[in-house]
């Protein structure tokens, strides 16, 4: 029964809105039905608290619906929608139930529209086929430092072999670090080869094209040369802030690397201090996924937070030792500004990731309900932040940064919300007891972030970190309590170039967060590669997760079982038989052991995405010269290989000269060269390839089943030309 004395007549009011009237029995068949809908309407107007939360839900639900699309909609479907919305709510004012089905329609269709907008704004030439050797000039906004190289965007290019609007607005160069990084904002000429964007390496994988296409990058290449500065004006606006601060992440990664000799140490000191985790080994890396401490690497909503809240309370206790201004300013305030100041600057210092977005708005609404004088609710915080950031960069909604980030917060939320019986111990319990608390709640903390990314590793990586828990004891503590209090301490000592001890100090912690990393990530079975899981099981997983967070009644447990068959959904996915790639030079096939066995020894991105996303790393032997391979399932000569499977035949041809005996006899033919003249019932040649994308092809008993990228995500502006 619902509790109407708090509300008053308005809850009478609104709870009565939603109710079957009982004027009129209804049917012995309906009754039950009326029943539910009664029910139902109850729990409904009782959590009517909460409604708002779903409105960040149904904004990004709009977004994701316009990029599922697999055609572009008419440019006014956007501005329809919502206006179709609107006159819908007018139409049904008077009632409640329609009103809000129709409210939660102009959600919807606001989030579609903000993303057809902002893929209408970021609209620039992508590059159509690979230009070699050609001379570019543009003005350097990024430089990333990696192993053994360097990567330089470039804004407003100039390409010897493209007309001006055929010239992407940016490009992203890979440089030899043979050669000394050229200073950002420096415009500068090179010779370098260029190429679209990457395709997804098969259906449903990562869609590098689409998040280059957002980010403005057209094209990406490499030079073997150097880059030459040339006369140029100086930079002015916001370009000449953007310039500023990652000339300060240069500053930076150069003051580490020249106070810590480990290379190792140094790259990871430097990733938290200015954001950039390019120089970290890949080796170092893995360890960190492998631990479950990956997230200590991504400047995130935890060192948002603790450097905001580091500033606030030393802001505020250096005022209050002060009478004169404790006794007639108001410091607490004054320290909340300095909060918010701070986590502007820490953003804008480490690159402005989604994730930093969003820590930075959670950030200022908490500083500014505290100069406020205001308590404001948690759960709202992330609804509004959740809107904001999703308006700002919609397509960068469905990759993982963004997705774990919010789900963490959104869980923990869930969990401590309103305080419960553990606040009222603590607040009774002694100095032991606090302790205590704080190391249980270290615990419930860590198992609750990653429970709640776990579904979203699952999806984006296919793994599974089983000593993240422990690892997350070890290392979250250092890193709040040392790693990050020295390195606001370095923050202002690098003006003056003193900063060597605090950096020295900050690593101290740092070697105990890599040496954690380590440990944990060299354990058996420390981490656990599944399956992709299918984008249907992944929604599940996200609707359960809500449902479970977002309601505060006993129906909020509903959510567990829809959280649970997604979750299950790894293991009932069918991988592909055969793989093959946009470009036709690698192809795999499923061998005997069940395991992916490669046309080429070499292992690139796209061979590692495959096996990824097959759940198994490591791969089958490589396909022969000559002779059988793939635990018998594959037979190579000279001209190409023959794969039998389910009773039926791929011939994957490596000459033109095998079209003629191949053609006849296959089931489907796949050849890196045109095959037009071939007569096989179905043929996967150059031009199919190139107009398509990566194949995918199921060899089943009643058929084949073929799955392209172009199939998974159609013609979309961010596709390119084929």
């Amino acid at each position: 029964m619902t509790d109407r004395s708090a509300d008053g007549g308005a809850g009478d009011a609104l709870d009565e809105a939603w109710e079957t009237p009982p004027a009129k029995s209804p049917p012995r068949l309906l009754g039950p039905l009326f029943r539910v809908w009664n029910w139902l309407a109850r729990q409904l107007a009782a959590e009517r608290e909460r409604w708002v939360l779903w409105i960040p839900v149904g904004f990004g639900f709009g977004a994701v619906l316009y990029f599922a699309l697999r055609s572009e909609p008419p440019a006014w479907a956007g501005l329809a929608a919502v206006g179709g919305a609107v006159l819908g709510g007018a139409l049904l004012r008077r009632w409640l139930p329609g009103l809000a089905v129709a409210l939660g329609l102009l959600v919807v269709a606001a989030g579609f529209l903000t993303a057809q907008g902002h893929a209408w704004r970021v609209a620039s030439p992508i590059l159509a086929r690979e230009i070699p050797s050609a001379v570019v000039t543009g003005r350097v906004m990024a430089v990333e430092r990696r192993p053994g190289a360097l990567r330089i965007t470039l804004r407003d290019p100039t390409v010897s072999r493209l007309k001006p609007e055929e010239t992407p607005a940016a490009l992203r160069i890979r440089l030899s670090d043979r050669y000394p990084p050229p200073p950002p904002g420096a415009l500068v000429r090179l010779r370098a080869t260029l190429s679209p964007p990457a395709p997804p390496a098969e259906p449903g994988a990562f869609d590098f094209q689409r998040r280059a296409y957002f980010m403005g990058l057209g094209a990406a290449g490499f030079s073997v040369g150097a880059a030459e500065v040339i006369e140029a004006p100086p930079l002015t606006g916001w370009a000449a802030v953007t310039v500023a601060f990652e000339r300060a992440r240069g500053h930076i990664a150069e003051r580490v690397a020249a106070t810590i000799p480990d290379p190792v140490e140094a790259s990871v000191t430097a990733a938290l201090l200015n954001g950039e985790q390019f120089a970290i080994p890949d080796a170092t890396m893995d360890a960190f996924r492998n631990s479950g401490l990956a997230h200590l690497l991504s400047i995130s909503g935890l060192h948002v937070g603790i450097a905001a809240g580091i500033l606030f309370y030393v802001v505020r206790a250096l005022l209050a030792a002060i009478p004169f201004i404790a006794l007639r300013w108001p410091i607490k305030k004054i320290a909340a500004l300095c909060g918010i100041l701070s986590a502007l600057a820490y953003t804008l210092l480490v690159g402005a990731p989604l994730p930093t977005v969003r820590s930075v708005l959670m950030t200022g609404l908490v500083m500014g309900a505290v100069m406020l004088d205001r308590d404001p609710l948690s759960m709202r915080l992330v609804a509004f932040a959740g809107i904001v950031t999703a308006a700002m960069d919609p397509e960068g909604m469905l990759g993982p940064s963004f997705q774990m980030s919010f789900a963490a917060v959104v869980a923990l939320i869930a969990a401590f919300e309103g305080g419960g019986p553990l606040a009222r111990w603590g607040r009774d319990a002694g100095w032991f007891g606090r302790s205590a608390l704080y190391v249980g709640g270290i615990v419930l903390t860590s198992v609750i972030a990653t429970l709640a990314t776990l579904p979203f590793s699952l999806f984006h990586f296919q793994q599974i970190a089983f000593y993240g828990v422990l690892s997350n004891m070890i290392a979250i503590p250092v890193t709040s309590f040392w790693v990050m209090p020295w390195s606001l301490i370095a923050y202002a000592l690098f003006p003056f170039g003193l900063e060597a001890p605090a950096v020295i100090a900050m690593n101290w912690g740092d070697r105990v967060v890599i040496r954690t990393a380590e440990f944990f990530g060299g354990l058996p079975w420390a981490s656990l590669t599944v399956p992709a899981m299918p984008a249907g099981g992944f929604a599940a997983v996200i609707l359960g997760g809500l449902w479970l967070c977002v309601w505060t009644r006993r129906w909020r447990w509903w959510g567990l079982a829809a959280v649970a068959a997604g979750l299950a959904t790894p293991a009932l996915v069918e991988r592909p038989d055969v793989l093959v790639s946009g470009d036709g030079r690698i192809a795999a096939v499923r061998a005997a052991s069940g395991r992916l066995s490669l046309s080429v020894k070499s292992e690139g991105r796209t061979a590692e995405t495959w096996l990824q996303r097959d759940g198994v790393p490591e791969p089958d032997e490589p396909w022969p010269r000559t002779g059988a391979g793939a635990g018998g399932e594959l037979t190579c000569d000279a001209l190409g290989c023959l794969y039998r499977r389910g009773g039926r035949t791929v011939a994957l041809l490596r000459l033109p000269d095998a079209l003629d005996e191949d053609c006849g006899g296959a089931d489907v033919v796949v050849a890196a060269f045109p095959a037009r003249a071939c007569r096989a019932p179905l043929v996967i040649d150059r031009w199919r390839l190139r107009r398509d994308g990566a194949h995918a092809l199921y060899l089943e008993p009643e058929g084949i089943r073929v799955e392209s990228v172009r199939d998974q995500r159609g013609d979309r502006p961010w596709t390119g030309r084929r």
